[in-house]
């Protein structure tokens, strides 16, 4: 009978922040899999865990996957855990779970911590949906051109960043998106934990004199302008497009103003439909 393959989630920061479930999981199964294990292990003595470990990171993973197949076939039991929050969210083991899955082997998931909604929950900026775009892209022609596919999307996005790449990847969402509303989030759930909330400019402003450390999530509020062939405006999307914003902390005045930046429409206009 073949084993089981588990995919734990992990704390994103704050050690406390993992399930009981998934502390019974990582003590009971034969190997943990770890993206980096210099890194788990920290987690495995706070708990006390002595299960051995493994690493299974991008730079192993098709060497690794076969051996680990050959060991669920013979019934083991194992973990694969990434460094932090949920595995295979923007980290290795997507291949692994495949072949599993391809080869009658059980996989099943441990959830727990996420920092894309944490992050999303803390901006503010939540919506009925949102789109999680991962790590952009490196270079910048390259960052831009994946940028552009959701240039039109209406609502929020949420990425992850390192701090060196933060001051130029926020260039790019502020020519490529415009300046909308969008919130930083720093060191999520540790002591540090931090939510910037401004606009790009301001939040690329600040990134330009600051030497920022740490995990960043980065939320992006959506575009409210419809793309060409879309409806117009009409007078509820206009009403409730100027609610989001006052939500949002602007001032009525402020509200107005982006709302014809945004609509095309006139100033006279909107202040009789939404303000007086």
């Amino acid at each position: 009978m073949s084993g089981m393959l588990y995919l734990c989630a992990t704390p994103i920061g704050n050690l406390k922040d993992i399930t009981l479930r998934a502390l019974d999981t990582l003590r009971s199964v034969d190997l943990i899999l770890a993206e980096d294990t210099r890194h788990t292990i920290k987690l495995l003595n706070h708990y006390e865990i002595t299960t051995p470990m493994q690493p299974y990171h991008a730079h192993n993973e098709y060497q690794a996957a076969e051996r680990v197949l050959a060991q669920l076939q013979t019934g083991k039991q194992i973990a694969l855990v990434s460094d932090a929050g949920s595995p295979l969210v923007s980290d290795p083991g997507s291949g692994l779970v495949s072949q599993a899955r391809a080869q009658g082997i059980g996989v099943t998931v441990i959830p727990g911590a996420s920092a894309v909604l944490t992050a999303l929950i803390g901006s503010g900026l939540l919506s009925t949906q949102f789109a999680f775009i991962g790590f952009l892209p490196r270079q910048n022609k390259e960052r831009r051109a994946y940028l552009q596919r959701y240039q039109h999307f209406p609502d929020p996005l949420v990425c992850f960043e390192a701090p060196h790449r933060i001051e130029k990847a926020l260039e790019d969402l502020l020519a490529v998106l415009g300046n909308r509303s969008a919130c930083l989030c720093r060191e999520l759930t540790k002591k540090y934990e931090e939510y910037r909330h401004a606009t790009l400019a301001e939040l690329l402003t600040w990134a330009q004199q600051e030497e920022i450390r740490g995990e960043l999530t980065l939320v992006i509020a959506g575009n409210p302008e419809p793309a060409a062939g879309d409806s117009p405006w009409s007078d509820e999307r206009l009403q409730t497009r100027y609610q989001t914003l006052l939500d949002e902390g602007l001032h009525s005045k402020e509200a107005l103003r982006q709302l014809v930046a945004e609509s095309g429409q006139a100033r006279n206009r909107l202040y009789t439909l939404l303000v007086k």
